[in-house]
């Protein structure tokens, strides 16, 4: 009787740190999802997120649905590119300004 209480006790506290490793997992990769780098777009808007920790601006290329597309200079972090019903994407083209 005493070595299956230790036994289920085992299991249950493996089963309590997994648990507390999912829960950290979920939680740290929710910030990422919601910002990701590059071109990304929500149900109504359509951003670009330039990651970087220099401080670099960079040249971007913006895509657009029945007009012409266009560059456009983005510093680090998010910027709004319009509505996602008329930018169909965006990306790095290789250039700072």
């Amino acid at each position: 009787m005493r070595v299956r209480r230790s036994v289920l006790g085992t299991i249950g506290s493996v089963a309590l740190v997994l648990a507390s490793l999912g829960a950290v997992t979920a939680a740290t990769a929710g910030p990422a999802a919601a910002d990701p780098c590059g071109f990304y777009e929500t149900s109504s808007d359509a951003f670009y997120n330039h990651c970087t920790s220099d401080g670099s601006r960079v040249v971007i290329k913006v895509e657009v649905a029945l007009a012409p597309d266009y560059e456009r200079c983005v510093g680090p972090g998010t910027v709004w590119l319009g509505s996602a019903s008329k930018i169909q994407g965006a990306y790095y083209t290789g250039r700072t300004c």
